[in-house]
């Protein structure tokens, strides 16, 4: 439909001769419908309103009628818009009249309009008291054409308010617009019957198929008006397509599936992704049973949802699709695991030509998104690049590859761009050429093992290992996330760290049993209690042998064995520098003297192994004296 030239006569007679009473969702027709439904057939509108009849109506209200209302009523006095839980039927020249506001509506949103209201809330306040009222039958609810409310072609624009709903009237530009929408509507809720075809529904279904297949050329950006528009109209498959779309782009975090997650072909792709919107079941008995019942009703078995969530939420769950592309998913879960999610998503983006729709309702793989590790990968830049990546056989222009997303080095560490600053602690261990999975040997407490960590952000700030049976008030065990780094050393890091004090015993010594070991620990500056300065410690040690160290804060340093000239902290940390210009120059060394670097984003948006340390602190010796304080807060 062009903006040039709208055929009101075409417009209607097609609404009017793909009439259908509507269905219930048991397969029966309406009754209502069905009821004035005449023999020979139900008739939407009336008879075309002459010009007289018009004029007489606008001498009547005072006003000339907008031009798309006036060109409605020249080819039918009125319409049957059955529109669900809303307006039934628009009323014709002699029955349209002016609102008047009956309810005291205009006073209501005059109250929130505020001290610097916008031109659409005053409008919209004013509406009430001047609006033209078309709908004679209806569920409560109003159809307004709003004189106030102008364009340029001196349409009005037309509310639908729900009087039921409490919410806002839904806005229209015209009259043209609003039935528009209306016939969209129509198609809508008698689009799952299998009976209801027509060309405009073979028209729609013609534009999903062409969608489709753009999507998988890689030109999603013009697939996305058409599985809009197809969408509007109710067409199967246009949902769930535009549905995958969004979700890559990073629109939507989750969405519904519908039954197509009941398809064996989709499911193993689908039913994670749906479980990702499953609401938290909080450990209650039965606090999952909403959700495994929705699934069970479009035809899930219960017991795999079951253990689809709790994969999910225990971080156990693997996406394995089959095939060429499965192998690279596999490979690239082993480099993301260990935090190289650059290298993880370049072997997933070379991949991606391989991957095959395992039927015609998906265009992406988007079961990736539910994999705890390489889900987060998939940002929304990186969606978009997998999206504009032709696949599943079909070919194209391949896109210009999203630029890594990890700084080298750890610098960043320190910059507030990183989502840190000069109020963040860390403390972080390397052991060089050591498989990340040998860590908990060398600076686990008894019996520790790598574990997952239960949500994106564990492997940032995870809470203190205090209170729990067996560890004593004054000991330090870190939760500390585990991976290795570019430069092949397994590290392991901790990025909430409490104070360094006197008691603290580095733990570069024990991880160094079998080669080089490297500790760092920075403590920012604290306010309170006694504005007490910022520390900067570096170790090192090799073959189980304490190699060289030094401690800043403020200006005392102290420092053991012999310090490599690039690692000085007499060059590095100067007296006209503030702290956090001394500490970024000696992240910049380690990283040029000795090759250490961390992954930003698998740290602070990331999935990686976790690990509970020994203690970093010496228990307190004879004469010294040892306090801690525990707060509990109690609800009333």
């Amino acid at each position: 439909m062009t903006d040039e030239a709208f055929d009101w006569h075409a417009f209607l007679g097609r609404w009017q001769e793909e009439w259908t009473p509507r269905r219930h969702p048991d397969g029966g027709p309406d009754e209502e419908a069905d009821e004035e439904a005449a023999p020979g057939g139900f008739r939407l509108g009336g008879p075309p309103a002459d010009e007289a009849a018009i004029r007489a109506a606008e001498a009547r209200l005072g006003r000339r009628l907008p031009p798309s209302y006036r060109e409605f009523l020249a080819v039918s006095d009125g319409w049957y818009v059955e529109q669900m839980a809303g307006v039934y039927r628009l009323g014709g020249t002699t029955d349209i009249d002016w609102f008047r506001d009956p309810f005291d509506m205009a006073p209501l949103y005059e109250e929130d309009l505020g001290d610097d209201p916008g031109e659409e809330e005053v409008l919209l306040a004013g509406m009430w008291r001047r609006a033209l009222r078309l709908e004679t039958e209806s569920d409560m609810s109003y159809a307004l054409l709003d004189p106030g409310d102008r364009d340029e072609d001196g349409e009005w624009a037309l509310h639908l308010y729900k009087g039921w709903g409490g919410e806002p009237p839904d806005r229209y530009p015209s009259f043209r617009a609003y039935m528009e929408a209306m016939y969209r509507g129509f198609h809508s809720t008698r689009a799952a019957d299998p009976g209801f075809m027509n060309a405009t529904t073979r028209a729609q279904d013609a534009r999903v198929e062409e969608a489709r297949l753009l999507a998988l050329r890689g030109r999603h950006e013009e697939a996305v008006p058409l599985l809009e528009e197809a969408s509007s109209f109710g067409r199967p498959r246009s949902g769930v397509l535009l549905q995958q779309v969004r979700q890559l782009q990073g629109r939507y975090v989750s969405g519904d599936y519908g039954l197509l997650v009941a398809d064996p072909r989709h499911l193993p792709e689908v039913l994670p992704v749906q479980a990702l919107a499953a609401p938290p079941g909080d450990g209650r008995p039965g606090g999952d049973d909403h959700w495994l019942g929705m699934m069970a009703a479009r035809g899930v078995d219960r017991e795999a949802a079951r253990t689809v969530l709790g994969a999910l939420r225990d971080g156990t769950h693997r996406y394995e699709p089959p095939g060429a592309w499965g192998r690279a998913v596999a490979r690239a879960r082993e480099e993301a695991r260990w935090g190289a999610t650059d290298a993880a998503w370049r072997v997933l983006r070379d991949a991606l030509p391989r991957w095959e729709a395992p039927g015609p309702s998906l265009i992406a793989p988007i079961g990736l998104l539910a994999d705890p590790v390489l889900g987060p990968l998939v940002t929304p830049e990186r969606g978009r690049e997998l999206l504009a990546t032709p696949r599943s056989g079909e070919t194209g222009p391949v896109p210009e590859p999203v630029a890594d997303l990890d700084p080298p080095g750890l610098g960043w560490l320190v910059e507030p761009a990183a989502g840190r600053g000069a109020s963040d602690g860390f403390r972080c261990v390397w052991v060089e050429g050591l498989d990340p999975a040998g860590l908990p040997a060398l600076i686990g407490e008894e019996g520790a093992g790598l574990g997952v960590p239960t949500d994106r952000r564990a492997s940032w700030r995870a809470p203190r290992r205090h209170g729990r049976a067996g560890v004593e008030p004054w000991e330090d065990r870190a939760a500390v996330a585990v991976g290795r780094t570019a430069g092949g050393w397994a590290f392991a890091f901790d990025g909430d760290s409490p104070y360094l004090d006197e008691r603290f015993v580095s733990p570069a010594v024990a991880a160094s049993a079998h080669g080089r070991a490297v500790v760092v620990w920075r403590e920012p500056r604290r306010s309170s209690p006694g504005d007490r300065p910022a520390a900067f410690h570096l170790s090192v040690a090799e073959r189980g042998e304490a190699v060289y160290a030094f401690t800043v804060r403020g200006g005392d340093v102290q420092r053991s064995g012999t310090v490599p000239e690039g690692l000085d902290p007499a060059r590095l940390f100067r007296p006209e520098d503030t702290p956090l210009d001394g500490e970024l120059r000696v992240l910049e060394a380690l990283h040029r003297e000795l090759g250490l670097s961390l992954p930003r984003f698998a740290l602070t948006r990331g999935r990686l192994p976790t690990l509970t340390t020994r203690s970093w602190t010496r228990a307190p010796r004879e004469g010294e004296t040892f306090a801690y304080i525990t707060f509990t807060r109690h609800r009333a």
